[in-house]
């Protein structure tokens, strides 16, 4: 499975956790976007879809968080279920007062599932490891597997497909949502490339998994010459606030703004996964244009998100 890989799945599309894109097949992922399409089209139309009654989630989010807190509350929300704030200070775990391990095997007794958004990604392993309860992974250092999720969904939606298509992302390839998407786009066949400093390649483990599927160059006016999706991310993430001098500087030159765009084909869409710098890594002009997709992509993940609930808890 690799250094980070545990297994997370049982035979089938079955799923126990959701921690990391690389222990969804691709067969689990299009049951996720098929499920996605039925509850989406439910909400549209204002029908009740109470699969998830009398259920209760656990948030246990030691980083700040708006769509996938939001996203995660208001689904359950709509699934008939609750939701329990256990974020920051309101935990033993977060003040060094208990273990991850025994955290786990408590809330295991009380709730129904555990969405996490923690600092290293072993934590969430080892959270796994001890809940008899399902865990979603809200984001570590690592990766970000519901996100990934979201923007390959949305993308078929826009597209009407996803084979064939090219993604490039440009910025930080040693962000979590990267590693993500370059394990998305493998599994699902789209063409994904890389621009960034050599500063800031994907993580090894990402690259070894995927059999370098992904082409990392420097040169983003080039990488973009293709490109079918244009996306970026912050270029200072959370915990990172050290490096935020020297990695905007590094980075500058990888802005999405109108320029970058006037290399692209015309029809380019462009993505973000949220929260954005407007001025850093992209321009408003471009953030609010014809070519953006970034709130429909923000708004999927509340969908995407009651798939991958259904899935684990029903």
């Amino acid at each position: 499975m690799g250094e980070f890989g545990v297994k997370t799945f049982s035979k089938g599309i079955q799923m126990k956790h959701l921690l990391d894109i690389n222990d969804l097949s691709k067969k689990n992922i299009e049951q996720i976007f098929k499920l996605t399409n039925k509850l989406k089209r439910k909400q549209m139309k204002n029908k009740q879809h109470n699969y998830l009654r009398y259920k209760t989630l656990a948030l246990l989010f030691a980083k700040p968080s708006t769509r996938t807190r939001v996203s995660f509350e208001v689904g359950m929300t709509h699934l008939g279920g609750k939701t329990i704030d256990l974020a920051g200070d309101k935990m033993q775990i977060f003040k060094g007062r208990e273990s991850i391990g025994d955290t786990a095997k408590v809330l295991s007794r009380y709730v129904d599932a555990i969405v996490a958004r923690l600092y290293e990604h072993e934590g969430i392993l080892e959270l796994a490891k001890n809940s008899t309860v399902p865990v979603i992974n809200g984001l570590t250092d690592f990766n970000h597997p519901c996100q990934a999720l979201t923007d390959l969904y949305t993308i078929k939606e826009k597209f009407g497909r996803l084979q064939g298509l090219h993604l490039v992302f440009v910025g930080d390839g040693s962000s979590n949502v990267c590693n993500s998407l370059i394990q998305a786009c493998y599994k699902l066949g789209v063409k994904i490339t890389i621009a960034t400093p050599r500063y800031y390649q994907p993580h090894a483990e990402i690259l070894k998994r995927t059999n370098h599927y992904a082409t990392i160059i420097d040169d983003p006016k080039k990488s973009v010459r293709n490109a079918d999706v244009i996306y970026t991310d912050a270029w200072v993430s959370m915990g990172q606030e050290k490096q935020k001098v020297e990695k905007k500087r590094r980075l500058s030159g990888y802005q999405v703004n109108a320029k970058l765009l006037s290399y692209a084909p015309p029809q380019v869409r462009i993505m973000h996964c949220l929260a954005a710098h407007r001025g850093e890594e992209i321009t408003s002009n471009v953030m609010d244009g014809k070519h953006s997709i970034i709130f429909d992509q923000a708004e999927n993940r509340l969908h995407v998100q009651k798939a991958i609930l259904v899935m684990l808890m029903k």
